[in-house]
């Protein structure tokens, strides 16, 4: 179930976008190359195991019998022995004497032994003490082990024969005197370890001897430890036969463990180069392979120098290199297991794997014959979270500069926001975001793999399209704040500052001239990354950064006409309400709106980005003319024949024109402004008349809505029923088609 979840979970991370589909057909070659990959490893797999698994069952097979032909034998010898003394005349004393003459002959070498064993372990010190001089070579180490092991003997005999006494005061006394002897062997086993933690020094340096010395000790240790082990394995496997045997009850030896402490002195010296080279490889992951030459030096010189020295039994080259690829196993998955290793630390080990296994073939191992994957086959896993890494960073870096700029607008922070060379207004956070989104993809790029750079981008791009909508929503949000009636302007001025600032943004994330060789954040993104990619790839970012490219815009465009709503909710919440009511003819309020109109592009016409402007002065003249246009709702609108309502719509709009004739997009205010030309003429033609000029109307605007024909009827002295129901009806004869939307779709 787990292996499915991981299977899904990786086709989840393959398969983010439509577009991926056309992967499927190389994925599927892909995983069935690696399948078959695995299932040839699997078999060959199989079929050693099979072939050590035959072989372990032949060799207890023959073990069980050489056991039974010993146990045979053993029992004649034990009916010969039984028979043989009914054979001797008087064995039964004869017997007796001998045993008597034995023990006075084993008590006299005891005596003898214990009375020189102070003697020979001064001597034994003293060599020692001369061998501490130049452990380099430590001339005396064999005779050393000669003598102690001599001593070791003689100790362990007399205690046990003590031991057999029953005698708990002359065991004390004969362990008191035999204290000595511990400290002397702990000595001598520092000499050995010291010899052992340096073997691969004494190759290095032609001291043959001193490792054949080391590997004769050692071995002859191996030897005696076995005797041991076969003893107490027949003891504890044949406790009745035993019992009947001397030979086999009066071995008091121990195990001693020369040549697992040799094996254990091999991994302690080299996990101590380990451990030497991890804090040089966190902070410099470039080093690696360098910070591991030491490792195939050191197996080199094992294979070249040591092999010939030591026993052949002990495949010390293989013993070398099964700890030593261990240790290397252990190492790496620490490291990638570590939750703060960074995305390039992580890198420099999935290509150090390559570079491993190509030293280890010199060496003459294959990746086969190693057995254990040095990372465990967690490359694809690994170079999976190397790219998860980097998406957590890019998402936690927006997720913070988001946060920062949203925290400075809801708590209206001082000085929050920053100018370019030109001036114009600019969030803090926006090069810092474009200059992090470079910084990963280099990270990113450095992988050298497509796939990696390419789902990094995924993400960015991702990232990129949710930061657009986070400040849409944003800014909504905050509008929705001055909405109510009862709203005041508190802090109005700063939200406006940073709608400007927000817009000029999205310019900058647009703005290419290539003429002048500058060129926006979006193509110098998209500059960076096309060559980290594929071609097939490529045509679906640009598609991406195409529709990242209209989404600044939108942005902008929104944060624009936000910035004019909010003039119009704020500023003229009490003009609005008096147009096409009595203190319309008397009042001047479209001079009091172009008025506040001069006055904002004044003060912003400095800091905020020239291509806004025009969007800036186009949406005030729409949003003028919609509300102009709706508000022949207003409480108390009413046209009558003898009011001179036609002069005052003409003096509006020559105030309006004078004010926007000075822009360069004059042409198209006056284009749309036109309507209001029809408004009139429903107002002021006969009644029978006015389906004429709704139908002229309805075919020059085809998005006109019947709600406010009829609000702009209903606004008339003289509307009746008649008049209405003759235009709807009018309205369901005529066909227009549809076309781009006018600026009637946003009169309703």
């Amino acid at each position: 179930m787990a292996d499915t979840d991981g299977v899904t979970v990786q086709l989840a991370e393959l398969l983010r976008h439509p577009e991926d589909l056309d992967k499927i057909p190389f994925l599927k070659s892909e995983f069935i190359r690696k399948k078959a990959a695995v299932d040839g490893q699997l078999k060959v797999g199989l079929k050693e195991q099979l072939e050590i698994t035959q072989s372990g069952m032949n060799s207890i097979g023959d073990a069980q019998r050489t056991v039974n032909q010993i146990k045979e034998e053993l029992i004649k010898i034990d009916k010969l022995c039984a028979e043989s003394q009914n054979m001797i005349r008087d064995f039964p004393n004869i017997n007796l004497v001998s045993q008597v003459h034995r023990n006075l002959s084993h008590v006299e070498t005891m005596k003898a032994n214990i009375e020189s064993f102070d003697s020979r372990l001064d001597e034994l010190a003293r060599l020692l003490t001369e061998d501490d001089q130049d452990l380099e070579n430590q001339p005396n180490i064999l005779n050393v082990h000669y003598g102690l092991t001599q001593l070791r003997d003689i100790r362990d005999d007399a205690m046990d024969q003590i031991k057999r006494a029953s005698d708990a005061s002359l065991e004390n006394t004969l362990q008191n005197h035999f204290d000595r002897l511990d400290d002397v062997v702990t000595w001598f086993d520092e000499h050995i370890g010291t010899a052992c933690m340096n073997l691969i020094h004494l190759v290095q340096t032609d001291n043959h001897s001193m490792v054949v010395r080391l590997a004769v000790i050692i071995e002859e240790e191996e030897k005696s430890d076995k005797k041991v082990k076969a003893l107490q394995d027949a003891q504890r496997e044949y406790k009745d036969l035993a019992s009947r045997f001397k030979s086999m009850n009066s071995s008091s030896r121990q195990l001693r463990g020369y040549k697992e402490k040799l094996l254990e002195a091999i991994e302690m010296h080299a996990q101590d180069q380990f451990d030497a080279a991890e804090q040089k490889f966190l902070e410099d992951p470039d080093k690696l392979n360098k910070l591991m030459a030491w490792y195939f030096n050191e197996l080199f010189a094992v294979k070249q120098g040591m092999t010939e020295l030591m026993p052949k039994k002990w495949k010390i080259f293989r013993t070398y290199t099964d700890i030593y690829h261990g240790l290397m196993h252990n190492w790496l998955i620490k490291r990638i297991d570590d939750p703060e290793l960074s995305p390039p630390h992580m890198l420099a080990i999935v290509d150090w794997v390559e570079k491993y296994y190509q030293k280890m073939a010199k060496l003459g191992w294959s990746q086969a014959d190693l057995q254990l994957p040095v990372l465990a086959s967690r490359e694809p896993a690994v170079i999976r979270e190397y790219r998860q890494l980097i998406v957590k960073s890019v998402d936690e870096w927006m997720d913070l500069m988001f946060k920062t700029d949203q925290k400075s607008i809801k708590e209206r922070q001082p000085d929050s926001l920053d100018t370019n060379e030109h001036g114009y207004f600019r969030t803090k956070t926006l090069g810092d975001m474009w200059r992090m989104l470079r910084e990963q993809l280099l990270v990113a790029g450095n992988s050298g793999r497509n796939d990696v750079a390419e789902g990094v981008i995924d993400a960015m791009f991702v990232a990129l399209k949710q930061r657009q909508s986070l400040w849409q929503r944003m800014v909504d949000d905050e509008f929705a704040k001055y909405k109510t009636p009862s709203a005041d302007s508190e802090g109005l001025q700063f939200l406006q500052d940073w709608l400007v600032a927000v817009a000029n943004d999205q310019i900058a994330c647009i703005d290419d001239h290539e003429e002048s060789g500058q060129v926006g954040y979006l193509t110098r993104f998209q500059r960076d990354f096309e060559t980290l990619v594929s071609p097939k790839y490529m045509i679906h970012a640009n598609a991406e950064c195409e529709a990242l490219r209209d989404g600044f815009v939108d942005l902008g465009t929104h944060c624009i006409t936000t910035f004019v709503s909010l003039i119009f909710i704020i500023d003229f919440r009490p003009v609005i309400p008096e147009f096409f009511t009595p203190k319309w003819y008397t009042e001047f309020g479209m001079k009091r709106i172009i008025t506040t109109f001069e006055d904002y592009i004044g003060d912003y016409k400095d800091v905020l980005h020239h291509s806004m402007q025009d969007i800036f002065v186009e949406e005030l003249a729409d949003e003028l003319l919609v509300r102009y246009l709706c508000s022949v709702r207003n409480k108390g609108a009413k046209f009558r024949r003898g009011d001179p309502f036609t002069e005052k719509f003409k003096d509006d709009v020559l105030t309006t024109f004078d004010f926007f004739g000075k822009f360069p997009d004059f042409a198209s205010v006056k284009r749309k402004w036109r309507v209001v030309d029809y408004l009139v003429r429903l107002l002021e033609v006969d009644k029978q008349a006015a389906v004429t000029v709704y139908e002229a109307l309805k075919r020059e605007y085809w998005d006109v809505q019947m709600g406010w024909v009829e609000s702009v009827l209903r606004a008339r002295d003289d509307w009746d029923r008649a008049m209405l129901s003759s235009v709807k009806a009018k309205a369901s004869e005529v066909y227009v088609e549809r076309g781009p939307e006018t600026i009637m779709s946003k009169v309703k």
